[in-house]
């Protein structure tokens, strides 16, 4: 599918609960504080694109394409992002609140997350390899079959990671969050 392309255009306080944003490829856009909540946004593409404190709760994503995505001060709760196209999927989070999201089975190596709340967000079977989650809240976060190899979760909470389930080679940690990663033993420790 041929879509128009949109290039270099900046998209402020739009209401797109209302009206439609346009089928398109969006190359080099910024969009701020802007509604997107309960929106269709499958089959565009957006590459090279930021949304800045923007409601992006519950959009539809089949078939979307991310590339090169900066999403800061932005509220994205319960969105599939497993939904997207995987093909040259690259974002990075910034302040979200990311909330009851899946990334299920997508790979998002060095991706990084910022000060966001991740609370049961789903990364089951995807691959964060290298990525970074930096003073975020990972409470009730579900990772299963997960590759975590040289994430690095120093600065982040509320980590429940099962040990055994995922690979964490490499992984960094700090000495105060790594007591988390032990919770699910009933270990005593004093």
């Amino acid at each position: 599918m041929n879509l128009p392309l949109i290039l270099d255009k900046t998209f402020t306080k739009i209401d797109f609960t209302k009206k439609e944003l346009s089928k398109a490829e969006y190359d080099n856009c910024t969009f701020i504080n802007c509604n997107f909540s309960n929106s269709y946004l499958s089959y565009i593409s957006f590459i090279e694109c930021e949304f800045i404190d923007c409601n992006l709760s519950s959009i539809k994503v089949k078939d979307t394409t991310f590339k090169d995505i900066l999403f800061k001060d932005c509220k994205i709760l319960g969105v599939l992002f497993n939904n997207c196209n995987p093909f040259l999927l690259s974002v990075s989070f910034n302040k979200c609140q990311l909330n009851l999201s899946s990334f299920n089975n997508l790979k998002l190596k060095k991706t990084q997350f910022e000060s966001c709340s991740l609370k049961q967000t789903d990364f089951s079977q995807a691959d964060l390899s290298y990525s970074k989650f930096i003073d975020c809240n990972l409470h009730l976060t579900i990772f299963e079959t997960t590759n975590l190899q040289h994430t690095d979760f120093t600065s982040s909470k509320n980590l429940s990671i099962n040990l055994e389930s995922n690979n964490l080679k490499y992984a960094k940690f700090s000495k105060d969050n790594v007591l988390d990663l032990l919770s699910s033993y009933n270990l005593i420790i004093e």
